[in-house]
């Protein structure tokens, strides 16, 4: 999962890059990254960390221009290094940068085919450099020395003709202006607005609301799936559909866990969505356990805090803080390799020992991944005095990995997959456990006449791909590059690169 942002302004861009991507810092931990335009010429700054590390005073006074993107990523498909922080360059044609959100499916034909056919070159393991391939390539065959907008809105309905999977991006070519694209599911977010100054009007483009509202920009509209916006250097604003038959399928697991809560996606209010969620677990509960002995319901901070807001209100249960979060310690979900996961999750939380005990005490979450976290917090409840340690997740079972962008462990590495939730509770180490029901779920987020979502991609849930296009043997080569022991090999090799480079 990644968070991207792009801006035309009337006066230098750097500082409100910057601080867009502090806003969407919750999208990305690994690396970040910002590109300017000045006139014709580019300045980039990217590298791995977290945007307040990689960009310093220097590094900000050298992003000069009224135009730029962004970019916070954390790693995929690709290996947590410097070579993979975004946004990516190619020269050829015009000069183009590119910061994308997602993960594309067929990347591995899409490469043959930019190598044999299109006579183009991939320097890294991140399919957002074949994105910007595949883009680069369907607007140079255009063969035109000076392009408009609507050059661009072809050359994006090329990369929906031939890329699958679930991406947004947006991308920048020197001296033009910068443009948009969500591919034609809408699984990954995308929106756009404008900011008035006495200079003029100013437009952003970027993963979430959020980034807008923090800046002064008024929403406009969420890039439609298969849409595009472009804006020009001069401000002017132009929209086009560039695919055939779009159907806005959203990544239903945005409103559980990634997006922030103030965010609005696809006109559905995230903070709203949450506490409906949290209602639809207490119905679950009143209906399925009548004669709960429920002392207090504690918050696993910070996503899960909305609903479980909820669920104690509709169940009459005194709500209350259980957990300390240390803010300095980033998303467990995110971080790469379970070692440093199990480590950081007493790092990050400490019980309140007055809280737990002798209570019977009801811990909810946003969702159950690998179950890690859960069976350790679960534990801490127990050693804090808790009398019985009962756990409520938000989301249903996580059963599936994620093959559009959010780096969900290999099927064998999720708790849920293939257990009965009897066992999955066994395993965590909880009294009861209890799950949203998928339909439940797909109500509290979608409410009915006020969404205009036809459906939401539930794969991680369902195992049910939107793109049609998920076989078993991808899931086969997916659950080889992206389980954890693959994963500690690909990082070894980054740190046995880097060390080589500094001895040279």
């Amino acid at each position: 999962m990644c968070g991207i942002v792009g801006i035309v302004g009337k006066s230098p861009v750097n500082q409100s890059l910057y601080d867009a991507l502090l806003v969407l810092q919750h999208r990305g931990q690994d690396a970040a990254g910002i590109v300017t335009c000045e006139g014709d010429r580019l300045h980039l700054r990217k590298d791995n960390g977290l945007a307040r590390d990689v960009f310093r005073t220097r590094n900000m006074i050298q992003l000069r221009g009224n135009v730029g993107i962004g970019h916070v990523r954390y790693p995929t498909a690709g290996a947590a290094s410097s070579a993979e922080a975004q946004p990516f360059y190619v020269n050829s044609p015009y000069g183009i940068v590119l910061a994308h959100n997602g993960n594309l499916t067929n990347a591995e034909d899409l490469k043959r085919d930019l190598y044999l056919e299109d006579l183009r070159h991939i320097n890294t393991e991140s399919d957002s450099e074949i994105l910007l391939n595949i883009f680069a390539h369907e607007l140079q065959i255009q063969g035109k020395l000076r392009i408009d907008e609507q050059d661009v809105f072809r050359a994006v309905a090329g990369v929906h003709r031939r890329c699958r999977g679930g991406y947004a991006a947006v991308a920048m070519i020197p001296g033009f202006g910068i443009f948009g694209f969500r591919d034609p599911h809408g699984i990954r977010p995308l929106v756009y607005g404008r900011r008035d100054t006495d200079e003029g009007t100013e437009y952003m483009i970027a993963s979430e609301s959020v980034a807008l509202d923090t800046l002064g920009f008024s929403l406009m509209a969420d890039v439609a799936p298969g849409e595009s916006v472009f804006i020009s250097v001069g401000g002017e604003l132009h929209t086009r559909q560039c695919a055939v038959s779009p159907v806005l399928s959203p990544c239903i697991f945005e409103f559980v866990y990634f997006a922030r809560p103030d965010s609005i996606i696809d006109n559905i209010s995230v903070h709203k969505a949450r506490s409906r969620m949290g209602k639809r677990l207490a119905a679950k509960i009143r209906r399925e356990w009548v004669d709960h002995d429920i002392d207090f319901v504690i918050p696993i901070p910070d996503t899960s805090r909305t609903a479980a807001l909820q669920l104690a209100n509709q169940l009459g249960v005194p709500y209350t803080e259980g957990f300390i979060k240390n803010r300095y310690i980033g998303r467990t979900f995110i971080m790469p390799g379970q070692k440093v996961r199990k480590k950081s999750v007493r790092q990050k939380l400490n019980a309140i020992d007055l809280e737990f005990k002798k209570k019977n005490v009801l811990l909810v979450d946003d969702s159950i991944v690998r179950g890690t976290t859960s069976q350790q917090i679960i534990q801490m409840a127990r050693e804090a005095g808790a009398n019985r340690v009962y756990f409520a997740s938000a989301a249903p079972p996580v059963r599936f990995p994620n093959v559009y962008g959010i780096d969900m462990p290999a099927a064998s590495e999720l708790i849920a997959h293939g257990r009965s939730e009897e066992e999955i509770a066994a395993l965590l180490g909880a009294d009861r456990l209890i799950f949203q029901d998928l339909d439940d779920l797909i109500q509290a987020v979608q409410k009915k006449g006020k969404s205009r979502v036809e459906r939401f991609d539930c794969s991680v849930f369902d195992g049910d791909y939107v793109t049609g296009d998920v076989t078993p043997a991808y899931l086969k080569q997916l659950e080889a590059n992206r389980n954890d022991g693959a994963k500690e090999t690909r990082s070894r090799h980054s740190e046995t690169v880097i060390e080589l480079h500094n001895a040279l």
